[in-house]
Parts: C-alpha cells; structure tokens; sequence
C-alpha cells in the first residue's frame, strides 16, 4: 500500500493533456465529454483483448463502444482503411486509441483518414504534404498506452507499413496529436516481461537518439536527459517484478517523454530498424535495441563528449563513451536483448536494398553524421556478425 501512495495523480499538459496517475481510465467518459465524443470507436490489437482492459474502458463509459481491433504489431494501411470502413458505417465521432504503437497509430490514423478525399501516402513526413489534409475533417482522438515505449501517444504522426512497396512510411498531420491522454501504469501491469524489455528499450533509443542529434532544441535536449534517467532507475525493476507499480508509473511517463524528445529528430538507430520491421515484422523496439551499440560506435566521434555528460548524469563509474556503451550492453544483456540482428532474422539476402531504404529513412538527416548508402550495408554487416569496433 505505501508503494501506492507515493504516485500522484496530476495532470500535464505537455504538449498535449496527459491525465497521469493510478485508475485515471475510470475517467475516460470524461475525457469523451470534454471533447464532445458521444460515439466513440475503440481501436486497439488482439493481444489487448485477451486482458480486462477493453472491459475497463467500456465499463466506463455510459454506452458500450465498438471496437476494431484487426491491428498487426507493424500496422499497415490496410489496417487503418479496414478502421475507416468501420468508423463511418457506424457514425463514429471520435477515437479511443489503446495499445502499443500499434493500436495508438492506427486509431490516430482512422480519426485523421475517415473523411479525407486522398490516400494514406498522400499525406506521407516530406515537406508540407501534410498541408494537404482536410484538418477540420479530423476527429478528436484519446490515447490510452498500455505499454511504455513508443510514445506514439504524444507525438503527431504514425507508422504504417505500404504493404505494395514493404516500405515503413511516415504519416503526419499536427492534428493527429491526441487531445487527451490517459497514462495508468495499472494497465500496464499484464504486459509481460519481454514486452516491458523492448518497449522499454524503444522509449530508451528515443531519447539517446533524441539527446545525441546535433539540432537545436533545449527543451528536447532536457527531457531526452532526464527519461534516460528514469529508464535507467526503473527499466530493470520493471522487467524482474511487472507488479511493481512504482517502476511501471515512472516507464509510462518516460514513453511519452521519449516521443516529446524526438521532436529534435532521431537517427540511425531508427532509419536501420524500419526496414527490418517492414520486411521481416520484428518487433520495433527490440530491433532499436539491437541496433543501439552499433550506432553509438559509428557515431563516437561527434557523440562522445555528449555521452561523458550523460554517463555523469546517470551516475556511471568513471564517466567515459566506452563505460556508456558497456552500460548500454550489459543492460541488453539482463533483458535478454540478442546481440546480434542475426539471431533476429538469420537472413543477409535484403542487406543492399534495406541500406537504400535506411538511407532515405526520415530518421537519416538528423543522425549526428552523414552517412551513405554504403555506411548502412556496413551497419547491417556489423550488427548481423557481432562485430564492435572502435
């Protein structure tokens, strides 16, 4: 009980409004009449439906919600046009998105497309193709994350894989930033061990990624500080005690920090992992977690003096790049992460085209250093054999 009392309930608004605390779902027909939702759809994944959160909501809410729940863990835009069938059929005025990034992307995704006049790819991260949206056409959407790791429920975009050309892609639009977010580390607590490690790594490589770009953003640049902080207390005890509540309320807040950061741009980390889940449908964060220490290699040279400060900062022995890097590994280790990409897809056949699409990933510009089409089949060898040089 006293572990409780130390989780306040507070709300933020940063830079959406986010209801943090302990059975804050009970208000979700709150947050529906705040954004004058009268018929919300649900849209989650099948993994959700096997525990008592979807029944949490509903019992909740005044009238029982449909729910959508044909969500791959890569959601595709098959996935959000199936979603949009269903929210116009039914009259839908608004979304409850719970989940993973899974199930919150794609109910971003069918609150931004179910009255719009132009495909999904249309409105893909390039320039101002977002302008092209009917934004007063875009319906209200509540986030209520159910892992701590994407952070999809702060951040104004989604990812969904092109099922035509096996390419991740970018969807934007400022309005798909959800109006209400609702952060209750106690529908955290079914998510198993394995699940905790990835996601937890994912809001990890979100904030290092974040911390390590070379754009000016000091808000970023102290909010990807401090989650690393707090993954670094918290990320273990999750993983060896999922009944820890105080461990789960402090990862849900660094989710959402992660994506908050990444607004000052990520980097190679993620540009390697999309074609990965795109083609090979690895989990997202598990695959940022492999990709970590490879990276952080290839970038020392404009990176180290950042990683001395971080490695001070996260109270390290000796603060050095090579003590942060070992940190990074030997937590991999005790979550179980594998070392290598090889023990994840065992397949080298795609290594040429995977570094043309990781070299016009979005995520490439702001890596800390330019690299090529060649630097990234150099990443793919490394990081599929093992190899940590420097």
């Amino acid at each position: 009980k006293d572990s409780l009392m130390s989780i306040q309930n507070i709300n933020w608004n940063y830079p959406t409004s986010i209801w943090f605390g302990l059975n804050r779902i009970n208000e979700i027909q709150k947050a529906c009449d705040e954004l004058n939702i009268s018929n919300p759809l649900i849209v989650t994944d099948s993994g959700i439906l096997q525990t008592d959160i979807i029944t949490k909501i509903n019992s909740s809410l005044k009238v029982k919600a449909n729910i959508f729940s044909e969500v791959q863990s890569n959601p595709t835009g098959a996935n959000v046009e199936e979603g949009v069938k269903l929210f116009n059929d039914k009259n839908h005025d608004g979304v409850i998105a719970v989940g993973g990034g899974s199930g919150m992307d794609t109910g971003k995704g069918i609150a931004f497309m179910s009255k719009q006049e132009r495909p999904l790819w249309d409105f893909e991260d390039s320039g101002d193709w977002w302008t092209r949206a009917k934004a007063e056409a875009i319906f209200p959407i509540i986030a209520v994350p159910t892992t701590a790791g994407t952070g999809s429920e702060t951040g104004r975009a989604s990812v969904f894989t092109n099922e035509t050309s096996k390419e991740k892609k970018i969807i934007f639009h400022p309005k798909m930033l959800p109006s209400i977010v609702i952060l209750d580390p106690d529908l955290t607590i079914p998510l198993p061990a394995s699940l905790t490690a990835f996601t937890g790594m994912d809001a990890l490589a979100h904030c290092l990624e974040a911390y390590s770009s070379e754009n000016f953003h000091p808000l970023s640049q102290g909010i990807a500080l401090e989650g690393m902080k707090i993954i670094k207390d918290n990320l273990i005890e999750a993983f060896n005690d999922g009944n820890n509540i105080n461990a789960r309320a402090n990862m849900l807040a660094t989710s959402c920090m992660g994506s908050i950061a990444f607004q000052k741009g990520l980097g190679a980390i993620h540009s390697l992992s999309h074609p990965v889940g795109a083609i090979y449908n690895t989990h997202h964060g598990l695959t940022n977690a492999v990709f970590m220490p490879y990276v952080l290699i290839r970038n020392k040279e404009k990176i180290e003096n950042k990683m001395i400060n971080l490695s001070r900062y996260l109270e390290l022995p000796n603060p050095s790049f090579k003590n942060f890097l070992n940190w990074i590994l030997e937590l991999r280790k005790t979550l179980n992460i594998p070392h290598t990409l090889k023990e994840l897809i065992n397949d080298e056949a795609n290594f040429n085209k995977m570094s043309e699409m990781a070299f016009n990933d979005p995520s490439t510009g702001s890596n800390p250093i330019a690299l090529d089409k060649n630097d990234f089949l150099n990443l793919y060898e490394k990081s599929y054999n093992g190899i940590l040089d420097f």
